[in-house]
């Protein structure tokens, strides 16, 4: 898999040699992003402080490439990284959906980085995965994920109770959602407006 360029961002695979700067950015973001994600896992090792752990989740997100179950990608801004935007539980048959899930330094957000790298790993999802379907799931008061899915007009599908775990509760999320057609009807409007190539 090659790296995948917008206009301002590069998506691409993290490897064991980013684990300094990825834990300095998730210790620094600790409290503005855990709140929003599953608790970990008692007696599981603890990935922003562990190397170890940092380079086997490396290694699953490569495995699930060549299984062709997630593609997992690092944000990077001007070279740095900032954050990560993941394509998971990839499913085909009748189905060939993903779920899309992403986070952001703190310090990056508001300048629409995310919103342009969810349409840089759409486009590689209907493109070159050939999926018919990505989706979305938000805790609804988590404004700022929720202005990603806005900006880019996707559609609301309807708030499904107590969908996931996160942070130790069962919450309810928004389902935001765009198939194949929609990419098709508005391919040039997004890349014009997001990767501008």
């Amino acid at each position: 898999m090659s790296t995948l360029f917008g206009r301002r961002v590069l998506l691409r695979a993290l490897d064991a040699a980013d684990f300094t700067k990825w834990q300095e950015v998730r210790r620094r973001n600790s409290e503005w992003l855990t709140k929003w994600e599953p608790a970990r896992l008692p007696g599981s090792p603890d990935v922003v402080e562990d190397a170890q752990a940092f380079s086997v989740r490396c290694s699953a997100r490569q495995r699930e490439r060549q299984l062709g179950t997630g593609y997992g990608f690092g944000v990077f801004v001007d070279g740095v990284f900032g954050g990560e935007i993941n394509l998971n539980s990839i499913q085909r048959g009748p189905f060939q959906s993903c779920y899309v899930g992403y986070w952001i330094d703190e310090a990056l957000a508001g300048n629409s980085y995310t919103p342009e790298a969810f349409v840089v790993a759409a486009r590689f999802a209907f493109e070159e995965l050939h999926l018919h379907r990505v989706q979305a799931a938000i805790v609804p008061r988590n404004a700022a994920s929720r202005r990603v899915a806005e900006k880019l007009k996707l559609r609301d599908e309807g708030t499904a109770e107590r969908y996931l775990e996160i942070n130790g509760v069962w919450e309810d999320h928004i389902r935001y959602a765009m198939t194949a057609e929609e990419w098709d009807e508005r391919r040039e409007d997004l890349i014009a407006e997001w990767i501008g190539f």
